[in-house]
């Protein structure tokens, strides 16, 4: 399968990367660096501002709006869906279970297992510190599916199926599990680290929410992940029925 083409469109959000656009959705790629959207400490300039001015065209008067589904951390980079109606973003969010969500990543040291599923009740604390617990009322059952791509200079490549969308949840498990993200400054062994984290959300297949068709979005690996690891290879590609018409 070959990912969706990006539209040829003049005028793009400025920082952001269409990937495809109709009347229902925007598929974009995200920059590492970029919130989602803005909370309550940082209300800067986020995808969700960014494609707010976008669909207005730059007229504040205006009743178009972009629509969060989901997020990505500030410091992962890749594809993000948002919708341009309240029902399409309920109804995505709605059928999320069955959104192919995989990630690429690099972490610090070998699994021995190279494939697996990593599972847990996820937290937070007060400090905003997502972690495990044994304790099903605290904590949201996580999965997490790995499978080792490559191993060099110390460092494991590998390709993640998230199963669940809990926050920060690729970062802690695989911190957990002893093999913590490249650049993770908050659960990582980089505590001084300036440099890019290394998570990727890589490609998405979802059910367009008014055509019913699945529709498959892959990006190119970043620059970043092959300076560290090398040359990639062995991605699988998404299970797909069909290209999203472009309009």
């Amino acid at each position: 399968m070959s990912a969706v083409k990006r539209p040829a469109t003049k005028h793009h959000p400025k920082g952001l990367t269409i990937l495809h656009e109709d009347s229902n959705i925007i598929v974009v790629e995200k920059p590492c660096g970029l919130l989602s959207i803005g909370t309550d400490r940082d209300k800067s300039r986020t995808v969700h501002t960014i494609l707010n001015d976008y669909v207005r065209k730059g007229d504040p008067r205006s009743r178009n709006r972009a629509y969060i589904v989901h997020r990505l951390d500030r410091e992962t980079s890749g594809i993000l869906i948002l919708a341009r109606s309240e029902s399409a973003k309920i109804y995505l969010q709605e059928h999320w279970q069955d959104t192919d969500k995989r990630y690429l990543t690099i972490v610090h040291g070998n699994l021995a297992a190279k494939t697996g599923t990593i599972s847990s009740y996820l937290a937070e604390n007060s400090a905003l510190r997502v972690y495990s617990t044994d304790d099903p009322a605290m904590g949201k059952l996580s999965h997490t599916e790995y499978r080792v791509l490559k191993e060099a200079k110390g460092l494991s490549l590998l390709e993640i199926r998230l199963l669940t969308g809990r926050k920060h949840q690729i970062r802690v498990h695989l911190s957990e599990k002893g093999h913590p993200v490249v650049g993770d400054s908050k659960y990582g062994k980089d505590k001084e680290s300036k440099g890019i984290l290394a998570l990727h959300a890589r490609s998405l297949s979802f059910t367009h929410p008014v055509s019913g068709r699945r529709l498959c979005f892959e990006t190119t690996i970043p620059a970043h992940f092959t300076r560290l690891i090398g040359n990639i290879e062995n991605l699988e590609d998404l299970p797909c029925e069909g290209q999203p018409d472009q309009k």
